[in-house]
C-alpha cells in the first residue's frame, strides 16, 4: 500500500513540475511575458496556494486524506483540460489557478498518509523516502522537460500532465475501494509523534515553519525568472531545462543524505548555516556573470533548500498529531513564499526598472529578514528554556 502512495507522490511531482515550470517559458513564449509579467504572475498563484492549501489539509483531517486526494486530481484534469483548450492569457492564469487548487488537496494529504502510515520509530524513514521519490521526480520532469517541448511542443506541459493525473485519480479510487483499513487508519492518526509537548520541537518547529516560506521565496521568484536566466546566456529550451535543473539535482542528494542521518535533528546550526546559504548563492543566481557562476551557485542553493524544506517536513510530522493540519499548514508556508518572493521581486522591477538586478537584491533583503526572524525566534527559545541544546 505505502508503494501506491509513493507512485501516487511520484506521478504528480512529475506532472507538476512539467505544468508550473515551463508554464512561464510558455507564457514568455506564447504572450511576450517578461521577468515582471511571470514574476507576478507567479505571486498570484501563491497567494491562492496560502489559503487553498491550510482549508485542503483541515478538510482532509476532517473528511479522509483519500477522499481529499481524489478531489485534487479531479479539479487538476478538469483545469488541465481547459489549460490545453484556450489560448488567452486570462484562460491560462484561470486554468493554472485551478491546478494549484487541485494541487493543494494532494501535498498534505500525501504527507500526512506516508507519516500516518509509519511506526514512531519508522517516522525519520517514511519522510525520508517521501522527499527523496519527489525529488528524483521533479529534477527529472525539470531536466527533460526542456527536450519534451523541443520534441513535441508546448502542448506536452498540459498533455502529459494531463493523463498522469488522470492515472492517479484512477489509482486513488483503487486505493480507497481497497484500503478501507488505511484511509480510516489515517483519519485516526495511529502514529504517534516523537516529542508531544516539547518545548524544544516546538521551538523548531517554529523556526522551520518561518524558515520554509522563506526558502520558497527564492525557489519560486528563481522559476519565475529562469526564462530571462536562460535568455541571458542564450540558452535554448533543451539546453535550459538542463542548466537551469541543476539545484534540483542538488536538493535531491541532499535529500537522500539528510534521510541516512540523524545528526541535523534538532540542531540550531545547520538550520541557520543552511539559511545563509541559501541567501548567498540566491543572489548568485540571478547575478551570475557566466555559466560556472550559474551552476556551483545552483548546487549550494539546491544543499540549502534541501535541509530546510526537510527540516520543516520532519518537524511538521514529529512534533504534533493533526498530521494533516500541520501538512496543511507546512503547504500553506511554502504558498506564502511563493507568493510574497516574486510579489516582491515583480514590485521592485515596476518601480525600479532602471537597476537589472533589482529584483534580486530586493528578495535577497526579504531573506535576510527572514533569517533575522529565525534568529529571534531562538534566541526566545533559549532564554525561556535553558534546556534547548546549544548548536
Amino acid at each position: 500500500m505505502t508503494f501506491s502512495l509513493f507512485t501516487l507522490e511520484g506521478l504528480n511531482s512529475f506532472a507538476t513540475i512539467l505544468y508550473f515550470n515551463y508554464l512561464y517559458f510558455f507564457m514568455r513564449e506564447a504572450f511576450g511575458f517578461g521577468n515582471k509579467q511571470n514574476l507576478m504572475l507567479a505571486a498570484f498563484l501563491g497567494f491562492i496556494y496560502v489559503f487553498a492549501a491550510w482549508q485542503a489539509g483541515r478538510f482532509g483531517q476532517r473528511y479522509g486524506y483519500l477522499t481529499a486526494v481524489k478531489v485534487g486530481f479531479a479539479l487538476m484534469a478538469v483545469s488541465l483540460v481547459a489549460a490545453w483548450m484556450v489560448r488567452s492569457v486570462s484562460g491560462q492564469i484561470l486554468a493554472a489557478s485551478g491546478v494549484t487548487v487541485g494541487m493543494c488537496f494532494i501535498w498534505p494529504t500525501l504527507e500526512a498518509l506516508v507519516s500516518d502510515g509509519a511506526a514512531v520509530a519508522r517516522l525519520p524513514d517514511a519522510i525520508g523516502i517521501y522527499n527523496v521519490v519527489w525529488a528524483v521526480t521533479n529534477a527529472v520532469a525539470y531536466f527533460a522537460g526542456g527536450s519534451l517541448i523541443e520534441a513535441f511542443g508546448y502542448e506536452i506541459i498540459f498533455t502529459l500532465p494531463l493523463a498522469m493525473v488522470v492515472l492517479q485519480l484512477a489509482l486513488a479510487w483503487w486505493l480507497q475501494r481497497h484500503a478501507a483499513v488505511l484511509a480510516r487508519n489515517a483519519v485516526k492518526t495511529a502514529a504517534a509523534p516523537h516529542r508531544p509537548g516539547s518545548p524544544q520541537a516546538a521551538a523548531f518547529l517554529r523556526m522551520a515553519w518561518l524558515a520554509n516560506p522563506f526558502a520558497y521565496i527564492a525557489i519560486n521568484t528563481l522559476v519565475a525568472v529562469m526564462p530571462g536566466v536562460a535568455a541571458k546566456f542564450q540558452l535554448l529550451p533543451m539546453l535550459a531545462g538542463f542548466v537551469c535543473s541543476i539545484w534540483c539535482f542538488a536538493r535531491l542528494a541532499a535529500f537522500v543524505w539528510l534521510w541516512r542521518r540523524t545528526d541535523w535533528h534538532y540542531r540550531f546550526s545547520r538550520l541557520a548555516g543552511s539559511f545563509a546559504l541559501l541567501i548567498l548563492s540566491f543572489a548568485t543566481i540571478l547575478m551570475a556573470p557566466d555559466l560556472l557562476a550559474l551552476i556551483a551557485a545552483q548546487i549550494i542553493f539546491g544543499g540549502a533548500i534541501g535541509l530546510i524544506y526537510y527540516s520543516s517536513l520532519f518537524y511538521s510530522m514529529d512534533a504534533g498529531e493533526a498530521r494533516g493540519e500541520h501538512g496543511g499548514i507546512h503547504e500553506a508556508a511554502i504558498g506564502a513564499g511563493n507568493c510574497a518572493g516574486p510579489a516582491v521581486g515583480a514590485l521592485s522591477l515596476q518601480f525600479l526598472p532602471q537597476f537589472a538586478n533589482s529584483g534580486a537584491v530586493a528578495v535577497s533583503g526579504l531573506l535576510l529578514c527572514g533569517f533575522g526572524g529565525m534568529l529571534a525566534i531562538w534566541r526566545r527559545a533559549n532564554k525561556n528554556r535553558p534546556a534547548c541544546p546549544s548548536p
